[in-house]
């Protein structure tokens, strides 16, 4: 499961999750057997080798429809903001379904 994350920055530990209008980095979180493989970051979501097939985004008032035509799942981190939290959220299911 790859999944693509708006940050604020490139370091792992202090990266937070932000608006998709404010990236300033481009996260990708590798998962294998609920296990995180590698944290990636790229300046455009473009220069990914790999794809996306889900993304977490900041609230319900993000602009999803691009990632909905690529068919990408988007889920909303209401309250984890941190890559750990994040990870931990989408094994244990606690993000959310976008509201439209």
């Amino acid at each position: 499961m790859n999944i693509l994350l708006a940050m604020d920055c490139d370091d792992v530990e202090e990266a937070k999750l932000c608006k998709i209008s404010d990236v300033q980095q481009w996260g990708m979180i590798v998962l294998e057997e609920g296990q995180v493989v590698e944290v990636l970051f790229e300046d455009k979501r473009e220069d990914f080798k790999i794809i996306g097939e889900t993304i977490v985004v900041f609230d319900d008032n993000e602009y999803v429809w691009p990632f909905m035509e690529e068919q990408m799942q988007v889920l909303v981190a209401h309250t984890q903001r941190y890559i750990d939290d994040i990870v931990e959220a989408y094994l244990f299911k606690e993000l959310h379904e976008l509201a439209y």
